[in-house]
């Protein structure tokens, strides 16, 4: 006798029960319509639950007659379950079995803690070249030597990206934070035992264990969104992450002056206030330093979205850091995004670095009203970057959205360069707040675009490997700008950068926009994925329980 529709997923052959937990379906059958064919026992597509073989007893524990693995307190109830008994179809679920999702609340947590350190480690960057005349005179150095201890940020960068991105890969998320803060902190203390004018080397020595903390720094965003937040979130947490360098960035620009005025004449007065900010910022950077070690954690219990669990499901050992590395250099459009981000983020870091000589050129001693510009530099830019994390999650077009800041960056520059010399100063605000609305809110758009068009490898190579091509075509930008402004004018050199930013635009054209991460996401596609962090040795986990998808806005 033919069965009705809703039992025909039941149907199993005779003296073959069917497995507690498994719902068998033909591979490849449309959402929600299950197989009338006899069954001896579950078909192949059905994955174990717990680790368990499908024909052992235990595997009915945590399946859909049995009891439920608890979800961590911290979790929400926001998992993905099966159907509660044959026939009941989940609204755009796909016929296969995967991994339970769900969103831890200590995400957001650990977002702010390393947003806060991140902020912290940009502040120090910029806290001596933003008062450097001040600096100069305290410790009776040339203005080269100041310029080093922001310069040092950079060079250390290059060297250090591959033995950081490697540790990253290989000994997880919990461990480089903890570094990233950890060598900031210890920076911080010893740049308080530099506050006498003959100890400028102890201030530097400081000042190159933050740099080397950065390197533990700047790769983590994109990482950190993906191993805890969800789909249509975590291009948004990405943007936030790099929010928190960029706002401290801001508030080196601000706070330095206020709290070391210009007092040369007074030797003792000059050096408690330096002392004052050393010893403020050494206490905060400890405070986020014990929060990091307490509260942040390798990854969520459950994973936050498909992709991830699919990386968790595949052996650690499977993963090689030099093939990674090869298969990333081997990647086209990962090459060309790397090549036009190197451009454009260059292209930043060398306007910012000579901005107070260029805005000087044309506004002689406007060097407080410089300052203010770099400052709605980057304050737009942080809006930008927001609003762009924003707008990524809503529609996932990667590669559009990326073109099209790129194309407006191009054009802010274009416009910044030619309303230089026009006699008002305000003019030259909104300028460059709109150049630092694109141009800083292109930051997240790479790093995002990077980590879809080369999963399944680590984030956190992928977006050092763009921090190494910025800091690398920042270094050359500077240079080139910089001996351009001096021999002819600010004029010939922003011109230099506008010519590399069209190249810029050209090769993100060209980039094949393949959304890897998202397809798995959305279950479009059936690739063969192998995993390629592994999971840290401080936090091991049993296995997920392994329920069916439903559809990503369940997420």
């Amino acid at each position: 006798m033919t069965r009705p529709d809703d039992e025909e997923g039941a149907a199993v052959a005779p003296g073959h029960p069917l497995a507690k937990g498994y719902l068998p379906v033909p591979r490849g059958a449309p959402a929600g319509q299950e197989s009338a064919e006899p069954q001896n026992g579950p078909k192949a597509g059905c994955l174990a639950l717990n680790g368990f073989p499908r024909d052992s007893p235990a595997a009915g524990v945590g399946a859909l007659g049995g009891p439920q693995t608890p979800l961590a307190p911290e979790e929400e109830t926001q998992a993905r379950l099966l159907p509660t008994g044959p026939g009941e179809a989940t609204p755009g679920a796909e016929s296969t079995l995967l991994p339970r999702t769900a969103l831890s609340a200590r995400r957001f947590l650990v977002l702010l803690i390393f947003s806060l350190y991140s902020l912290v480690n940009a502040f120090q960057w910029i806290q001596y070249s933003i008062i450097s005349n001040v600096f100069q005179g305290f410790y009776g150095v040339s203005l080269l030597h100041i310029d080093w201890l922001s310069m040092v940020y950079m060079l250390a960068y290059v060297p250090l990206i591959f033995p950081a991105t490697w540790l990253l890969d290989t000994r997880g998320l919990r461990l480089t934070a903890l570094l990233g803060s950890g060598l900031n902190c210890l920076g911080s203390w010893i740049k308080c035992g530099s506050v006498r004018q003959h100890l400028f080397w102890v201030t530097m020595l400081g000042q190159c264990l933050c740099s080397v903390a950065q390197v533990f720094i700047l790769g983590l965003p994109s990482r950190i969104a993906s191993v805890w937040f969800g789909p249509k979130e975590v291009s948004t947490a990405c943007a936030t992450a790099v929010l928190g360098n960029q706002l401290g960035t801001a508030i080196g620009f601000l706070l330095p002056p206020v709290l070391v005025p210009n007092t040369q004449n007074d030797t003792n007065i000059l050096a408690c206030n330096i002392s004052t900010m050393f010893y403020g910022t050494s206490a905060v950077a400890t405070l986020l330093f014990i929060l990091t070690i307490i509260a942040f954690k390798e990854k969520p219990q459950y994973p936050p979205s498909q992709a991830q669990a699919v990386l968790r499901d595949s052996p650690p050992e499977e993963y090689s850091y030099k093939k990674s590395i090869r298969n990333l250099f081997k990647n086209i459009p990962f090459v060309l995004l790397l090549i036009s981000y190197g451009i454009m983020t260059g292209a930043f870091y060398s306007v910012s670095t000579l901005l107070n000589q260029i805005i000087l050129t044309y506004y002689e001693g406007e060097e407080v009203n410089a300052g203010r510009i770099g400052l709605t530099l980057v304050v737009a830019g942080m809006v930008g970057s927001i609003l762009c994390g924003l707008w990524l999650d809503y529609t996932k077009t990667y590669k559009q959205t990326t073109l099209i800041v790129y194309i407006l960056s191009f054009i802010g520059m274009l416009i910044f360069t030619v309303t230089l010399d026009v006699g008002y100063i305000i003019i030259v605000f909104v300028t460059g707040g709109v150049l630092g609305f694109f141009m800083t809110g292109y930051l997240p758009l790479g790093f995002e675009f990077a980590v879809e068009i080369t999963y399944p490898e680590s984030e956190g190579t992928s977006s050092g490997l763009l921090n190494a091509a910025a800091q690398i075509f920042g270094i050359l930008f500077t240079l080139a700008q910089g001996k351009l402004t001096s021999d002819y004018s600010p004029r010939a050199g922003n011109i230099f950068l506008c010519v590399w930013m069209f190249i810029g635009i050209i090769l993100t054209a060209l980039i094949k926009s393949d959304l890897r991460r998202h397809n798995i996401n959305m279950g479009i596609t059936d690739a063969d994925i192998k995993a390629v962090p592994v999971d840290s040795p401080t936090d091991q986990e049993s296995k997920d329980v392994m329920l069916s998808k439903q559809s990503e806005s369940a997420i």
